[in-house]
């Protein structure tokens, strides 16, 4: 098989591959793809609906054992396929490719093992999986918008509907917040607008699992920041209004005050409208206020500068034309605590602690012993799992650190990386062990107390943190015990621990009639690394596409427009990506309607141009400008 059959020859401009070589390297291939698929006997389980995905997804796998890089290159040079899109129908691709190459030589080849899909019923079965758990498409758009929903959307409707007329497919609703409740009423809003709109929207229930955070801090002082509004030049607009009202009054703020504070009521009686009130702040800054309205209910005073309040400040009455008159009374409300936060910079050392206590930035004690920062977490048995020399990751993977020393009960972290200037943390803030071996379960007791809210309502179940098909048998065997219907399984991969783990997941989720995987990608990029996103997540695509099963791409869509109600270009290009998935998930923000109408509009413009991985050369208006002008 060396050379092309003579009346073939002319086809070529270039002297061709090796058609022998060729082959044989695919043959090899093809062989070693279907002992591997064989020689899994653990496939009795899987549900009838994903019997064939499961061979094409095992298949896939052993293909992606070989560097067919050089193959594919010579299969180029013939005009044939290279493979690069065999996912959904990887032995009918093979067989096809060879199939060509007997032809090019002349020869017949029939192999006795028949392929698992032919081309169109591999592409169809995932359309079919796809509609069956997140509904069917909107037409003109193949991929279906998820929106998060808000707690509002429990008592606005007008909201729910507005989404669902906009483009919304599929409600996200985060267990993580909120109670069956307000759950109940958010689904109550979605069911009827799907009855007034005349359109279909699936549910999928989010559950919390477990998140690690950051513990309680120690509060910070107790000041009151009141500050004028000022342009651009500094010019001052509007004076900051202050409201005093006597301190046996019941709390109240005045109409157009920006704060409110109490005071004696025999000192208030003694203000007169145009008197001032003189002050050092809490900084030592001299300040001085003008009353502009004295009535039995309080005072109005204002400031032309920016004042810091805090207990036990001394304010001085004066008023003029009368010498000596100074009245003054000491500050004594109540006033709110600044949120406690630890500044970190690199090089800083924080205690990572088991104990509950509240946490409390660095200090030097009255020996002058100096004391790190110190912070509990939200799941103290995980200090057991991690290691020295391990990275870990806070609030985002905003601030960095290594574990430099463990103890029994807390561990030393050297912070290496933050943004220029430190960084603060705060408690219930996010941490990420992208290295340790963490021995944490997917359901926490507040997940399976959900779960049976869940299982009753939902059209989907998200698994947080899915790490291991233990954590996926866990689930199916908890919704068995609550009903007999079981909502489609959702997995969503936020760990390298579970990208490692994707397929054995996937053949377990496979088990049950509907399932689907999200890429989460917050905590995935802070886990994995943000420049080895792309490629885990381009990776998850395809393995999921050979299973035929549906992916949500999340995390930051159109975030700036959602919240801002302005998009940066890098947000449209990634929207414009996640044409590659069979759904993209918007989170809330203020412009939550606005964004899923522009995601809509993107991809009804992107599904002429892409399907998958695939290109799809519809006719260019740009090409057809450029003849009409040139020729």
């Amino acid at each position: 098989m060396t050379k092309l059959q003579p009346d073939l020859q002319h086809l070529l401009p270039c002297p061709p591959p090796d058609l022998e070589d060729v082959a044989s390297q695919l043959l090899a291939i093809r062989k070693d793809i279907l002992q591997k698929e064989a020689s899994h006997k653990n496939l009795q389980k899987v549900h009838p609906r994903y019997q064939k995905s499961a061979r094409n997804l095992l298949q896939y796998l052993a293909f992606r054992l070989h560097d067919v890089r050089d193959l594919q290159l010579k299969l180029s040079d013939l005009g044939l396929s290279s493979m690069g899109r065999a996912e959904r129908k990887v032995q009918a691709t093979i067989d096809t490719v060879l199939a060509h190459l007997h032809l090019l030589a002349g020869k017949e080849w029939k192999p006795k093992e028949k392929p698992i899909f032919c081309y169109q019923e591999g592409r169809r079965m995932l359309e079919e999986n796809t509609d069956a758990l997140l509904g069917e498409a909107t037409p003109g758009r193949r991929v279906r918008i998820m929106v998060t929903m808000p707690s509002e959307a429990a008592d606005n409707y007008d909201l729910v509907k507005n989404l669902m007329l906009n483009g919304m497919n599929c409600a996200r609703i985060n267990c993580a917040h909120d109670g069956p409740e307000v759950w109940g009423r958010m689904v109550a809003n979605i069911r009827h607008a799907e009855e007034t709109t005349a359109r279909k929207c699936k549910i999928l229930m989010d559950l919390c699992g477990p998140k690690l955070r950051t513990g309680e801090l120690l509060p910070g002082p107790a000041v009151l920041k009141v500050r004028p509004k000022r342009s651009d030049l500094g010019e001052v607009h509007s004076p900051a209004h202050i409201w005093f009202y006597p301190k046996e009054a019941m709390p109240k703020k005045a109409e157009g005050a920006d704060v409110a504070m109490q005071m004696p009521g025999k000192w208030l009686q003694q203000c007169r409208e145009g008197d001032s009130i003189s002050l050092n702040d809490a900084r030592g800054a001299k300040r001085e206020l003008t009353v502009t309205m004295a009535t039995p209910e309080g005072i109005m005073a204002t400031s032309l500068k920016t004042v810091y309040f805090a207990p036990g400040l001394k304010l001085e009455l004066k008023r003029k034309g009368r010498k000596n008159k100074k009245k003054s009374v000491r500050l004594s409300g109540e006033l709110p605590r600044k949120p406690g936060a630890i500044s970190l910079q690199a090089d800083d050392l924080l205690w990572l602690r088991k104990c509950s206590e509240p946490g409390h930035g660095a200090y030097y004690d009255e020996s002058g012993k100096f004391h790190p920062a110190a912070i509990g977490c939200s799941i103290p048995e995980v200090l057991d799992d991690v290691q020295v020399g391990e990275p870990i990751w806070f609030d985002d993977g905003n601030i960095g650190g290594i574990i430099e020393q463990k103890e029994a009960e807390q561990v030393q972290v050297r912070i290496t990386l933050t943004r220029p200037g430190g960084k603060t943390l705060r408690s219930e803030k996010g941490i990420n062990l992208p290295e340790s071996n963490l021995r944490l379960t997917a359901l926490s007791a507040e997940d399976l107390e959900a779960l049976k809210f869940v299982v009753k309502y939902a059209d989907m179940v998200g698994l947080s943190f899915a790490n291991t098909p233990k954590d996926v048998e866990d689930l199916i065997l908890q919704m068995k015990k609550l009903g007999k219907e079981m909502p489609g399984i959702v997995l969503k991969i936020e760990t390298p621990r579970g990208f490692d783990n994707l397929p054995s997941m996937l053949l377990k989720a496979m088990e049950t009639p509907l399932c689907g995987v999200m890429i989460a990608r917050g905590d995935l990029a802070i886990e994995c690394g943000f420049g080895r996103l792309a490629e885990v997540q381009e990776q998850i695509l395809w393995i999921c596409e050979a299973a035929h099963v549906p992916v949500i791409w999340a995390t930051q869509v159109l975030e700036g427009l959602a919240k801002q109600g302005m998009p940066t270009r890098a947000e449209v290009t990634d929207a414009a990506m996640g044409e590659r998935a069979e759904c993209i998930m918007l989170n809330k923000g203020d412009h939550i309607v606005l964004a899923t109408r522009a995601l809509s509009d993107i991809l009804n413009r992107m599904q002429d141009h892409q399907t998958k991985k695939r290109s799809l050369l519809r006719k260019l208006n740009l090409a057809e400008k450029f003849f009409f002008n040139h020729v």
